[in-house]
C-alpha cells in the first residue's frame, strides 16, 4: 500500500479539495500519511492567485526531491497552478515532477499515478481538463474531527474580474443539488461538527433548478446538530433582499458578511469588471445595516491596480472611512498570467507607491478594528470554543463569536465544540478577551 502526503496552499476551497483527493485515493487503496518523509507520493495542491505562492511551490518541489535519505518519491502538482502553468510545469526538464492534475481531474488521480508507476517518469502525465459538470457531488471528503467543516456548494466562476485567474483555472460556475449538500451536512453533524462554512468562488450565485442560495441556507439550518452556518466568498452583485433577510433573521446563519470592495473608484472598478459602482456598493452596505445593525462586515481591497492615480486611491480611503469594516484583507496588485489585466493594462504603479498605499490602508483598518472591538467590552456574547490553547498561552481557550471574531477566555474545564456565554472584558484590534459566565447546553 503506497503512502500519500498532501500539502495544501491557498484558499479554503483548496483545503476542501485536498479532502476530496484523500477520499478518492483512499477508495483506491492508498494510505494517507501526515509525514512527508514516509510518503511514496507527495501531492502539492496549489494556488495561483499570487506570485509568491508560485515561488513557494517551485522551491518545495526541489526541496522534496532532495529530502533526507535520498529515497525515490513521486511528485504531483494539483490545483490552480496545474491549470494555469501547465506548459511551464510540463516542459521544464529541471522541474522534478511526475504528473499534474487540475481542480476538475481529481477522480483521474489513481490512473495518473498508475501510469507513472507503469511507464516511468520519462514523460510527465497530466489532466487539466475543465469540466462544465463536475461538482464531486458523489465524493464525500474525508474531513476529520473538529468544530467547523468546509463544504463546497458550487465550483467555478463566471465573473471574469480582469485581475483574477480563477475562471481560467477552475472553469465556469456549476452548483450542487441542494439535497446533496444537505446530505453532506447531515453526515458532518453526525460526526460532531457544530458549524459548517459554505464555499464557492461566488457562493451567493448558487443556483440549482430554480433554487437559490437563500433556499440552501434555510434547508441547511434545519439540520439537527448544526448550530452555525457561515459562507464565503460572496460578490456584491448577488445580494437580493430575500438573501439578506435570511442572513439577518435566521438564528443559525452567522451575522457576518465578507463583502469584497477591491477598489472605491468607479473607473478602476470598471477596469476590474466588478459590475458595481461605489454608490451601488455603499447602498448595499446601508441596506445590510438597516436589516441587521449588528452585522459584521469584512472586505478585500487591492491597491495599485494599473493606472490607479492618487486621487482614485483616495476614493478607496473614502469608502473605508465611511463603511468602517471590522477587518480587511488588503493586497498589492500582482500581475497574473493569462488574465485580462495582464494582457491589456500595464502594471505601471511603482512598487513604492503600492507599499505606501497598503501601509496607509492597514493603519486605517487597524484603527477601525480596534474601535469596533472596544465597543464590545461589557457585552455578553455566545462563543463557540475551537482551540484548547492559543499561540501565546496553553492556559487560554480560543473560540469565535457569531461575527467570526476571535474570543479568548481562561482555559477552564471546557472542550472544543462547546458553546459558552462570555462577558467581554478587553480588546485589541485583532481579538476579544473575556470570562465565561455560563456554559450552554446546546
Amino acid at each position: 500500500m503506497k503512502k500519500v502526503y498532501i500539502e495544501t496552499y491557498g484558499c479554503q476551497m483548496n483545503v476542501y479539495d485536498s479532502e476530496i483527493v484523500k477520499s478518492v485515493l483512499g477508495k483506491s487503496g492508498y494510505e494517507i500519511t501526515d509525514s512527508e518523509t514516509e510518503a511514496d507520493i507527495v501531492l502539492l495542491n496549489t494556488c495561483s492567485v499570487r506570485e509568491n505562492a508560485n515561488r513557494k511551490v517551485y522551491n518545495r518541489i526541489h526541496n522534496i526531491k532532495h529530502r533526507q535519505n535520498g529515497s525515490e518519491v513521486m511528485i504531483g502538482v494539483l490545483g490552480c497552478m496545474a491549470t494555469n502553468f501547465r506548459k511551464q510545469l510540463l516542459e521544464n526538464p529541471r522541474l522534478p515532477i511526475d504528473f499534474i492534475a487540475g481542480p476538475d481531474s481529481y477522480k483521474r488521480l489513481p490512473q495518473l499515478i498508475a501510469d507513472v508507476s507503469t511507464n516511468g517518469t520519462d514523460s510527465k502525465n497530466f489532466d487539466v481538463t475543465l469540466s462544465e459538470f463536475e461538482t464531486y457531488s458523489d465524493v464525500y471528503p474525508t474531513q476529520g474531527s473538529g468544530v467547523n467543516a468546509w463544504i463546497a456548494v458550487m465550483r467555478g466562476c463566471d465573473n471574469f474580474c480582469t485581475f483574477c485567474v480563477v475562471p481560467y483555472t477552475r472553469g465556469r460556475e456549476r452548483s450542487r443539488a441542494p439535497e446533496n449538500v444537505v446530505d453532506e451536512v447531515k453526515r458532518l453533524a453526525e460526526q460532531g461538527f457544530r458549524q459548517v462554512t459554505l464555499l464557492g468562488q461566488n457562493v451567493n450565485s448558487y443556483r440549482y433548478e430554480g433554487k437559490d442560495f437563500a433556499y440552501l441556507l434555510e434547508k441547511i439550518s434545519e439540520v439537527p446538530g448544526i448550530e452555525r452556518i457561515r459562507f464565503t466568498s460572496p460578490h456584491p452583485k448577488d445580494f437580493p433582499r430575500n438573501l439578506l433577510r435570511v442572513i439577518a433573521e435566521n438564528p443559525k446563519v452567522c451575522k457576518q458578511i465578507h463583502l469584497p470592495l477591491q477598489a472605491g473608484n468607479d473607473r478602476i472598478l470598471e477596469m476590474m469588471n466588478r459590475t458595481y459602482s461605489q454608490k451601488e456598493y455603499l447602498e448595499l452596505v446601508d441596506e445590510i445595516r438597516r436589516l441587521c445593525p449588528r452585522m459584521v462586515l469584512t472586505t478585500d481591497i487591492i491597491v495599485g491596480f494599473p493606472t490607479e492615480t492618487e486621487e482614485e486611491f483616495e476614493d478607496t480611503v473614502k469608502v473605508m472611512e465611511q463603511v468602517e469594516y471590522d477587518s480587511a484583507f488588503i493586497f498589492k496588485y500582482s500581475e497574473r498570467p493569462h488574465t485580462v489585466a495582464q494582457r491589456k493594462f500595464p502594471d505601471d504603479v511603482p512598487e513604492a507607491v503600492k507599499t505606501e498605499r497598503i501601509v496607509r490602508l492597514n493603519e486605517i483598518q487597524k484603527k477601525h478594528s480596534y474601535q469596533k472591538n472596544l465597543a464590545h467590552i461589557g457585552e455578553i456574547q455566545e462563543v463557540l470554543l475551537e482551540e484548547e490553547s492559543t499561540k501565546k498561552s496553553p492556559d487560554e481557550f480560543q473560540g469565535r463569536n457569531d461575527g467570526n471574531k476571535i474570543v479568548i477566555v481562561p482555559r477552564g474545564e471546557y472542550h472544543k465544540g462547546q458553546f459558552v456565554q462570555v462577558r467581554i472584558t478587553g480588546a485589541t484590534p485583532h481579538v476579544l478577551r473575556g470570562e465565561v459566565v455560563e456554559v450552554l447546553g446546546k
